[in-house]
């Protein structure tokens, strides 16, 4: 939840310079994600594992603590379409209905938080810091659903995987190696393409000399700027 927020953990706070230590502090931030992280309940699932369905209450929120969750949505066809990724850190199912209109599942083991939607909503009524937290997460996804609606509605193949790449360097704030714990077969779903078009994408790029494959899982930046100009043609 910390990093979801912009800040570190209470044990990485502790090593920050004094100035950005200082100034958390008076802000009373901390004290209100320490109140937060409080309510949670920690929860383990296995490779493939639903953590809710479609349909479930959304009666809960999660953040995750290892591992990478999958959102989707099994189409009426019989298709698959994988809304969002996320990884450690990140937060996931605030949905704004009743209900859920996705499934979430883990992608390997996944270790989460459970957070009680009630309970947090009581949270934020009694701290208004918090409030302000919350609002900045949902601001961030709201601005990657955005950009997620170009890359399905403009993108080509090339650009759409070459996007998923540097989203994925991105949000795991590295420059070069890659761990890609999804198969290809959710990336297409991810991507709207198929797995046939993911394989041929990347075997081309690995061609090329833009990335190296070492294993299914681990995908190598080699020319990060020729990944950048895919995404700008």
């Amino acid at each position: 939840m910390f990093k979801q927020f912009g800040i570190g953990a209470p044990s990485e706070f502790f090593t920050q310079p004094p100035s950005v230590g200082v100034s958390i502090a008076r802000s009373g931030q901390l004290d209100e994600l320490v109140a937060l992280e409080q309510l949670g309940s920690r929860r383990s699932f296995a490779r493939d594992a639903e953590i809710y369905a479609e349909g479930d209450r959304a009666d809960c929120w999660f953040k995750i603590v290892s591992g990478t969750v999958r959102i989707c949505k099994l189409m009426a066809d019989g298709r698959r379409h994988i809304a969002e990724f996320f990884h450690a850190g990140d937060c996931f199912g605030l949905d704004g209905e009743g209900e859920r209109t996705f499934a979430a599942e883990a992608v390997g083991d996944v270790i989460v938080m459970r957070f009680n939607r009630a309970a947090t909503e009581r949270l934020i009524d009694e701290r208004p810091v918090l409030a302000r937290c919350m609002c900045n997460m949902m601001l961030r996804n709201l601005a990657h659903a955005q950009t997620r609606l170009l890359l399905l509605g403009r993108m080509t193949a090339p650009e759409r995987v070459a996007s998923f790449l540097l989203e994925l360097a991105e949000r795991r704030d590295v420059r070069r190696v890659l761990e890609v714990p999804m198969s290809r077969n959710d990336i297409a779903d991810y991507l709207g393409l198929t797995i046939e078009t993911v394989c041929r994408v990347l075997s081309a790029m690995k061609r090329d000399g833009t990335i190296a494959i070492p294993n299914p899982h681990r995908i190598e930046i080699c020319d990060r700027d020729a990944l950048e100009a895919t995404v700008e043609m």
